[in-house]
């Protein structure tokens, strides 16, 4: 029986169980590592507007209502909803009542764009922006804000975190693409981040980590070799010591593109990047943001440089 189908087999129970959730008007969170998302899910009750039935059945003003569609966060029989439409009762809705927020389109984007061509663009990201759309927002992100600002259609090639700041490559084209990806998959593309970590403990050199297959972060790595486990390797250079901030300016050198790769070894290493949470540091900023930039690139014959 498909979703739909076992949703509607038994609407009255679920039903019966959403107003149970919604009776105190009050939101239902889910908590991942400190973001609030509150997803609810409702089978439509009668036929009607999309945004009358949701402003009647979650007890939201009509004009948050609009603004979730605007994000990408009303999802109509598992489709992503960006409008009001008619529905019919039975219909399954899906709403992050409470998406995750991301910095507005406020950037000079002329000065962030360090190449471009027709088939590719650099772009130094800013902390605190996510690369693509997520589940619950799909407006703000450097992928959208970089397509309003050319007028023009652009596809991600590779990712920074969020926290992260710096180089990034996306392609113009979807020729480009597989290009691109043929490089990283042959180890074509040189990536140097600069981080500032805390302690003193780092020492140039090459390091080899392995990093449990999961999904869920902050990422678990070891330096014994486990069956499945994912080989992690970085190299460490130009090592700078802070005495008095007991901190650390470091290079590296990504040799495999693993998620949190890097932040993950280092914290491992007892040096977690200045401001990340996740793996271990003290609060620093306010923002989204953490002491790791994407320093430089180079692939075929370009070459990169984060200007300072």
């Amino acid at each position: 029986m498909s979703l739909i189908a076992s949703l509607e087999h038994n609407r009255h129970a679920v039903l019966l169980h959403l107003k149970v959730m919604h009776s105190d008007n009050k939101p239902v969170h889910q908590y991942n590592n400190g973001f609030e998302y509150g997803v609810k899910h409702i089978l439509s009750p009668k036929s009607g507007s999309l945004k009358e039935i949701l402003v009647s059945e979650l007890n939201l003003s009509a004009e948050l209502l609009e603004d979730l569609l605007q994000l990408g966060s009303i999802y109509f029989e598992g489709q992503r909803q960006l409008s009001d439409k008619n529905i019919a009762e039975g219909d399954y809705i899906r709403v992050h009542t409470k998406p995750r927020r991301f910095p507005h389109n406020n950037y000079q984007w002329k000065e962030r764009i360090i190449f471009e061509d027709e088939n590719f663009i650099v772009v130094n990201k800013p902390a605190g922006l996510p690369v693509h759309p997520s589940v619950d927002n799909c407006r703000e992100n450097l992928q959208m804000y970089l397509s309003d600002h050319l007028q023009q259609e652009i596809f991600i090639t590779h990712r920074l975190d969020v926290p992260t700041s710096g180089l990034i490559v996306l392609a113009k084209s979807r020729d480009f693409l597989p290009l691109f990806n043929h490089l990283l998959a042959q180890r074509g593309v040189q990536k140097i981040y600069r981080a500032r970590v805390h302690g003193l403990k780092l020492k140039e050199g090459l390091y080899t980590h392995y990093m449990e297959p999961s999904p869920r972060a902050p990422k678990v790595v070891s330096l014994e070799a486990k069956e499945n486990w994912q080989e992690c390797h970085l190299r460490l250079f130009d090592v700078r010591d802070f005495k008095d901030d007991q901190e650390q300016e470091v290079r590296v050198e990504l040799l495999t593109g693993r998620t949190h790769q890097i932040r993950a070894q280092l914290s491992t290493m007892g040096a977690p990047i200045c401001g990340d949470i996740m793996y271990g540091a003290p609060k620093k900023y306010d923002l989204e943001m953490i002491d790791l930039e994407a320093e430089y690139l180079k692939f075929l014959e370009f070459e990169f440089t984060v200007k300072r």
